[in-house]
């Protein structure tokens, strides 16, 4: 499984409309094969700052919704309210384990 976040600043006047598109592709999002989990996040310092946080069974499962119709909908749409770059990276949980120092969960 790999975590997924991506920090995304929008202009302020963009917000509302932005928390539309993402209410409106939530659920979508949730439905789409290998996403397990989907959470929005505001930063409690910078009010127009999200990050999305979500759970996706394997990176070819994510890829393979980065490809969808869906994001084709979704990202443009939300990219064009953006006040800064997103940032955006994957990661996967490590654990201690006999057989070395870490051991990948994924």
């Amino acid at each position: 499984m790999i975590l997924r976040v991506v920090r995304m600043t929008f202009r302020p006047d963009a917000v509302a409309d932005f928390l539309r598109i993402f209410g409106a592709s939530e659920e979508k999002i949730r439905q789409v094969p290998g996403c397990r989990h989907l959470e929005l996040w505001q930063d409690v310092d910078q009010p127009q700052v999200y990050c999305t946080y979500s759970h996706w069974d394997s990176v070819a499962a994510l890829d393979d919704y980065r490809r969808s119709a869906l994001f084709g909908e979704v990202w443009p749409a939300t990219k064009a309210l953006f006040m800064a770059p997103p940032l955006a990276f994957s990661v996967q949980q490590v654990i201690p384990n006999e057989a070395g120092p870490v051991a990948s969960l994924g």
